[in-house]
């Protein structure tokens, strides 16, 4: 039995899904959003970031926290914020000793959909479905999140014994 924190970092919008992997069984235990309001400076973000993150370790002792590694598109500035959390929600796991995994996007979706290429509705729908969820989840940021946890919670068996 493993539990995996998956993590979706942004300076706005961070995702998290906690998934319970029993052998090939997942279960979602906890997913959602930690949104920060725009107009605050950014130190504030991120110590609301660090905090939450911090409740969530407490709260479901995850042996793993997954996130997702910085895409870098066309806006310098977004990436550095999106950087910055992602900064934070590994001293995050740092500090309590949970161990990190970073996964690119294209490894998520492959892992989670079986194309690199595919689109966040699809996702959706494939997190829904691995996780026998009624529904696919919402918002999209609180489904990547759920995806980086599927995709460590299946590869990490392997990395197990190839360890």
């Amino acid at each position: 039995m493993v539990v995996v924190l998956g993590i979706d970092p942004g300076s706005a919008h961070t995702g998290y899904g906690v998934v319970l992997s029993r052998g090939r069984t997942l279960a979602a235990l906890d997913g959602g959003v930690i949104e920060t309001r725009s107009g605050t400076p950014l130190e504030r973000r991120l110590a609301e970031i660090h905090a939450r993150v911090c409740e969530l370790i407490s709260e479901h002792r995850p042996q793993a926290l997954a996130v997702e590694e910085l895409y870098f598109g066309k806006n310098v500035r977004t990436a550095f914020a999106v950087g910055q959390a992602r900064g934070v929600v590994l001293l995050s796991a740092g500090m309590a000793g949970v161990p990190c995994f970073s996964y690119t996007p294209q490894a998520v979706k492959q892992a989670v959909c079986g194309s690199g290429a595919a689109e966040k509705g699809q996702v959706q729908r494939m997190v829904g479905s691995l996780l026998s969820l009624p529904d696919p989840p919402e918002p999209d940021h609180a489904a990547d999140a759920l995806a980086v946890a599927i995709c460590h919670a299946n590869g990490a068996p392997l990395a197990e014994a190839l360890a």
